[in-house]
């Protein structure tokens, strides 16, 4: 599936954002995306086990809105997480600058 992305150039939208950026703490270091040195972004939509359509839908809502801000995600990962009753949005760069 990576090569598929990668070649067609294509922003890729997961709610699996470990297997493809690896773990929160040290994305990059792992997963589809570790050693890629180019590619259209990644967006991941992360929330609790069973996470539902709906608020699959909500979150993909505030990744669109996120992206209307700044539509440039060449080598970035824009995350948008629910952790209990908030939402966070970030975004950083994959591979890391340093």
């Amino acid at each position: 599936m990576r090569s598929v992305i990668l070649d067609g150039d294509w922003t890729f939208v997961t709610r699996n954002a470990i297997d493809f950026r690896g773990p929160a703490g040290r994305p990059g270091t792992r997963g589809q995306y570790a050693g890629v040195e180019l590619h259209a972004g990644l967006v991941c939509l992360d929330g609790p086990t069973g996470l539902d359509l709906d608020m699959q839908l909500e979150l993909f809502a505030q990744a669109l809105d996120e992206l209307a801000l700044d539509p440039d995600l060449v080598n970035q990962v824009l995350e948008v997480v629910i952790e209990g009753d908030s939402l966070r949005i970030w975004r950083y760069q994959l591979p890391s600058d340093g």
